[in-house]
C-alpha cells in the first residue's frame, strides 16, 4: 500500500530528523497539521495555525516543512506508509484470506474514527482538485489488496462457487467508502464503526462458502 512509482513534485521537503527529539517535534507538526487538513480542508489551512496548535513559532514549523505543500505531500506519505505493517500483522492474526479481508478493511474503519492522519488524507483526497499538483490515485491500492487476498480465499475455497474475486474486490471497496463517506457527511463518523459492521456482515453472507459461520 506503499506509493513507490508515484512521483511527487519537486518541492522542499525540509530536513530528515537526525536525533529523537527532532523526530518527535516533526511527528507533532504533522499531527497537528493533519488534523488541520481534516477539519478545514487544503485551502483553509495554514502554517501559521499548525504553529499555534504545536506551541511553536511558524519558523519552527517551517525548519521541518517549509511549505503547506509539504505538510501534505508528508502527510499523505505517512498515511501510506503505514498500511503495509498493517496489513501484515492482520495476515498474522487471521487463519484465513477472506478473514484476513475482512479484518483489514476493519482496521481501516478504527482508523477513519481515531486517527487525524487517515482522515486528513481522505479529505485531501476529496478535495484534490485544489491541491496544486497530483495526489496518488485512490482506491487503487485497496482494490488490488482486496482482489489479492480474495484470490488466495477462491483458491482455497472460502468464496461461494462462482464469485468472481475482482469484482467482489471493487464491491467491498465501494462499499466500505461509500459506508465512511455517508457516515462522515451525516454523523462525523460516530456511526461508521456500526454501519460498516451491517455492510460487512450483508458482504460476508454473498460471498462466503460458508455463509451461516459468523463473520469473524
Amino acid at each position: 500500500m506503499s506509493t513507490p512509482a508515484f512521483q511527487w513534485p519537486a518541492l522542499a521537503r525540509g530536513p530528515e530528523p537526525r536525533q529523537d527529539r527532532s523526530a518527535r517535534t516533526r511527528d507533532l507538526v504533522l499531527l497537528k497539521a493533519a488534523e488541520l487538513f481534516a477539519e478545514k480542508g487544503y485551502r483553509t489551512a495554514s502554517i501559521k495555525e499548525v504553529a499555534e496548535r504545536t506551541g511553536m513559532t511558524k519558523g519552527a514549523v517551517y525548519h521541518h516543512f517549509p511549505t503547506k505543500d509539504a505538510l501534505v505531500i508528508a502527510v499523505v506519505e505517512a498515511q501510506y506508509d503505514r498500511w503495509p505493517e498493517m496489513v501484515q500483522q492482520v495476515r498474522t492474526e487471521t487463519t484465513t484470506a477472506l478473514e484476513a479481508a475482512f479484518k483489514v478493511t476493519d482496521r481501516v474503519a478504527e482508523a477513519f474514527i481515531t486517527d487525524p492522519v487517515t482522515r486528513a488524507v481522505a479529505r485531501l483526497q476529496a478535495e484534490r482538485s485544489s491541491v496544486p499538483f497530483d495526489l496518488p490515485a485512490p482506491y487503487v491500492g485497496w482494490i488490488s489488496l482486496m482482489t489479492q487476498l480474495l484470490t488466495e480465499a477462491e483458491q482455497a475455497g472460502e468464496l461461494r462457487a462462482g464469485v468472481s474475486p475482482e469484482q467482489i474486490a471493487h464491491a467491498m471497496v465501494a462499499s466500505f467508502y461509500g459506508t465512511q463517506h455517508i457516515s462522515d457527511l451525516l454523523h462525523d463518523r460516530a456511526d461508521l464503526a456500526q454501519r460498516w459492521q451491517e455492510q460487512r456482515s450483508l458482504l460476508w453472507y454473498a460471498i462466503s462458502s460458508e455463509p451461516d459461520r459468523p463473520a469473524s
